[in-house]
């Protein structure tokens, strides 16, 4: 008796486990879908949105300091 609840609740912690772990890869890979990482494309579109054209030295700063923060 004392075995088959043993046994039953580290089935239960199994199955659980499984479940939540799907399910949170699915909201993080829909997440990034609809929230894609910042990239250099961005970067650039954003510095002529405000009227300037950026170096590749600029780009490259911020992508470093993105990344940076990331972390």
């Amino acid at each position: 008796m004392l075995l088959g609840s043993i046994l039953y609740t580290i089935v239960g912690a199994i199955v659980g486990g499984l479940v939540t772990f799907y399910f949170t890869r699915k909201k993080f890979e829909k997440e990034i879908k609809e929230n894609p990482p910042i990239n250099e494309k961005m970067i650039r579109a954003m510095f002529l949105q405000m009227g300037r054209k950026p170096s590749e030295a600029q780009i490259r700063q911020i992508m470093k300091s993105v990344n940076a923060n990331r972390k």
